[in-house]
């Protein structure tokens, strides 16, 4: 904290202070300061300033940030500046500005809890050096003259191989297209491909993001309900449009659907004509045994196949990716023309470095053996301490199933006054939530801080928890 006070035209000395611990800029509080003053009835028109140089040294700041203050008031009209004769106040500011109304609450995370959130990323081990090296050959492409709105070709050449190698889903580069990431792709099929009024199944619970998206554009929503085998498909109607499924790791109970079900959702797509929206958001996850097909693979002309770097890289890159019928993406091409939208360039030149050398299979190649080895860590820890677990032997989180939704916010709470950031599974159901529980993600942070958790969990869920098959059950 600085502060200065100083003289005004013979009056009372002006008292200015300046938080450097702030995240507001010093040229903004300063600004700010004065133009208060004013509005306060300490500085009137026609008062005299200090000059910049002699403010900046009072404050023990910068002239560039008293001159940059003083510059932004001139602006507004606050102040003249004479020639020889120096900076004056012209006229006060309204007392009566009201005061600024707060904006809405930032998710900056910027407390120390350790992070157990379901869908952090294990950014920790990302190689700095690949890192760096993919974002300077990014950076050695000239800036553009026009918009790619199906993204560069050489990204979606590499994503394509990208699902061949770690998907096993074949397909040619003309049926990619680059997307923003996962929500902002269920946004233009919401508004590209599907109609206001148009109903879409989605599973509960589910992938909330999803469920507004499809809502913000007139898009009705229906619940479908899951249970162990993942989305059951007799709980969606036969006059659907499109169904949202998560097939290769439930989100967020952590399932799979089974090879029947994934069948008669294809079969039921092609004979009811509606689409299978495929979210495959940490499919290159699997630790126990080869995952089964994508529904891309099955059906290539009913599935659109959704995937993201945020899970398995980090969300910095704001990239992903679409695999759709010609219709769709036709139909997806021509909103991004009319809406002059486009997915970010720069996040596909960096991934496409990354992958150029091999760094994005080592990555992923490292990427399962840390998180394989912290689920490990993460069950045997529980199970000796006779705390049930669900979810697949994938992906980057569990669930740990609890008595009563009382008992989930008792946990979420306990958890963050004991240094832990835990996720209940109420915010993930759209209506009133059928399961009660904990999502715990196990990517985020270090190996110590993992383990360090693992003293606390056992107490928070000490008689709070439900038997896994009880759980399932309900469903």
């Amino acid at each position: 904290m600085s502060q200065a006070a100083f003289p005004v035209s013979g009056q009372t000395a002006l008292p200015l202070r300046l938080d450097h611990r702030s995240s507001t800029p010093l040229a903004v509080q300063l600004a700010d300061g004065l133009r208060d003053a004013a509005g306060a009835g300490h500085l009137r028109g026609g008062d005299r300033l200090p000059s910049t140089r002699a403010l900046a040294a009072r404050l023990g700041v910068s002239r560039t940030v008293t001159t940059a203050a003083y510059e932004q008031l001139h602006a507004e009209g606050w102040i003249v500046g004479r020639h020889g004769s120096g900076t004056y106040v012209t006229t006060s500011p309204p007392s009566d500005r009201g005061e600024r109304e707060p904006g809405p609450e930032l998710d900056d995370e910027t407390d120390d809890l350790v992070d157990l959130t379901l869908g952090a990323p294990w950014v920790a081990g990302i190689d700095e050096a690949a890192w760096r090296r993919a974002w300077r050959a990014a950076a050695d492409h000239p800036p553009l003259s026009r918009a790619h709105r199906a993204g560069f070709g050489d990204y979606r050449a590499t994503l394509a191989e990208h699902l061949l190698r770690h998907r096993g889903l074949d397909v040619g580069t003309s049926s990619v297209l680059a997307t923003g990431g996962t929500t902002s792709a269920v946004v233009e099929l919401a508004a590209a491909v599907l109609r206001p009024g148009d109903l879409v199944a989605v599973e509960e619970p589910g992938y909330q993001r999803a469920v507004e998206a499809f809502t913000a554009a007139g898009v009705r929503v229906l619940p479908a309900r899951v249970d162990e085998q993942g989305l059951r498909p007799d709980s969606i109607p036969s006059d659907v449009d499109a169904v949202y499924c998560s097939p290769a790791h439930q989100y967020p109970m952590g399932t799979r659907l089974t090879a029947t079900r994934r069948v008669e959702l294809v079969e039921r797509a092609r004979s009811e004509g509606f689409l299978l929206v495929e979210d495959d958001y940490d499919g290159e996850l699997r630790f126990d045994v080869a995952p089964l097909p994508l529904l891309a693979s099955m059906a290539p002309d009913v599935v659109v196949h959704l995937g993201t770097t945020s899970k398995i890289l980090t969300p910095t890159l704001g990239a992903g990716w679409m695999v759709a019928p010609a219709r769709v993406t036709s139909a997806v091409l021509a909103y991004r023309e009319r809406t002059g939208t486009r997915p970010s360039p720069a996040g596909q030149r960096v991934l496409v470095a990354f992958a150029q050398h091999g760094d994005l299979g080592r990555h992923l190649r490292r990427l399962r053996r840390e998180l394989a080895w912290r689920r490990s860590v993460l069950v045997g820890s529980l199970h000796r301490r006779e705390i049930p677990v669900w979810g697949d032997d994938a992906g980057a989180h569990l669930v740990i199933p609890v008595v009563s939704a009382a008992a989930e916010r008792e946990i979420v709470a306990d958890g963050r006054s004991r240094g832990l950031r835990l996720d209940g599974l109420a915010r993930h159901f759209a209506g009133e939530p059928t399961h009660s529980g904990i999502a715990v993600g196990y990517a985020a942070g270090t190996r110590e801080e993992l383990r360090g958790s693992l003293e606390v969990l056992p107490e928070l869920f000490r008689g709070r928890c439900e038997s896994a098959d009880e759980s399932q059950a309900d469903g």
